[in-house]
C-alpha cells in the first residue's frame, strides 16, 4: 500500500530537505518507486539537492490541477532508478484539498510505493493541506531548545489533521555537546515533542559536500549520516533496527 509521508520541522535549517532526498534515494535503491514532492515553495531547492535543476520542468501544482499528467510531470532521477521529483512552483499556488486528493489518487494509479513531501518549515497554511493527504509524518529537529519547541508545535498540528503515525528524527547530533549539557539529550527531545523516535543522524560534513554538488550522500558514502538515512528508510519499511552509536 502506498505511503504518503509529510516531512516537517518547526524551524528552518534542521536538514529537512536533505533528509527527504536521502531517505527517498535509499528507498529507491531498495527497489521502491518513490516520488519526492517539493512542497516548500519559498525555498524550492530539492531539485538542487538531487542534482535535477535542469530536469524538473513541471511542478506539483501542475499535476494537482490536472494540467499535466503525473506520468509526464514527475521528473526521473538521472542516476537512481525508481526515484522521481515534482518540484515546487515559484509562488505558493492556490490549491484546494480536492486538488491534493486528486494528486494523491494519481500517485496510487501510477504505482508509487512512497510519496515523500518536503513541507515548508514552521506552520504556514499550506502545511495543513499537505497533512490532509499524508498517511504518516516525520518531524525533523536539531537537539537545541528552539528546534525542539518548534518540533512540538508542528507535531500537535499534524495530530490535529489526523495523521495517525508521526515520528521524530533528531538531526545534526553532536554527542560531545550533549555530554557537556549544551544540547538537549535525545530522551528530552522525545519527551518535549511527544513523539516516537525514528532515527538519529550525526553531524557529518559529507552531507554538506554532497548536497553542494547535487550528489546523494547515500549513494557515495557508507558510514555516518549516510548509514543513518539508510536505517530510517529500512524502519519505514517495517524493519526493527537498533539506533546508531556514536
Amino acid at each position: 500500500m502506498r505511503k504518503i509521508i509529510l516531512v516537517a520541522s518547526g524551524k528552518g535549517g534542521t536538514g529537512k530537505t536533505t533528509l527527504t532526498a536521502s531517505v527517498g534515494t535509499a528507498l529507491a535503491e531498495h527497489g521502491k518507486k518513490v516520488l519526492i514532492v517539493d512542497g516548500d515553495c519559498g525555498l524550492r531547492n530539492l531539485d538542487l539537492v538531487l542534482g535535477m535543476s535542469d530536469l524538473a520542468v513541471f511542478t506539483f501544482a501542475d499535476a494537482a490541477r490536472g494540467t499535466v499528467p503525473l506520468a509526464r510531470a514527475a521528473a526521473a532521477h538521472p542516476v537512481t532508478q525508481g526515484l522521481f521529483l515534482l518540484t515546487a512552483p515559484a509562488e505558493t499556488p492556490s490549491l484546494t484539498a480536492a486538488d491534493l486528493r486528486n494528486l494523491a489518487e494519481e500517485t496510487e494509479r501510477e504505482g508509487f510505493d512512497y510519496v515523500i513531501i518536503d513541507g515548508p518549515a514552521g506552520l504556514p497554511e499550506e502545511l495543513a493541506l499537505y497533512a490532509g493527504i499524508a498517511t504518516q509524518g516525520i518531524v525533523v529537529t536539531m537537539p537545541d531548545p528552539a528546534s525542539i519547541r518548534g518540533a512540538e508545535r508542528v507535531a500537535r498540528m499534524m495530530e490535529s489533521e489526523c495523521i495517525m503515525r508521526i515520528r521524530l528524527v533528531v538531526n545534526r547530533v553532536r554527542p560531545r555537546l550533549i555530554r557537556y549539557g549544551v544540547a538537549a539529550n535525545i530522551d528530552d527531545a522525545m519527551d518535549i515533542a511527544g513523539l516516537q523516535l525514528l532515527g538519529i543522524i550525526p553531524e557529518d560534513e559529507d552531507v554538506i559536500a554532497c548536497a553542494g554538488s547535487g550528489k546523494s550522500v547515500v549513494r557515495y558514502k557508507k558510514t555516518g549520516a549516510a548509514q543513518a538515512y539508510r536505517n530510517i528508510a529500512r524502519r519505514l519499511e517495517g524493519e526493527r533496527l537498533p539506533l546508531m552509536r556514536f
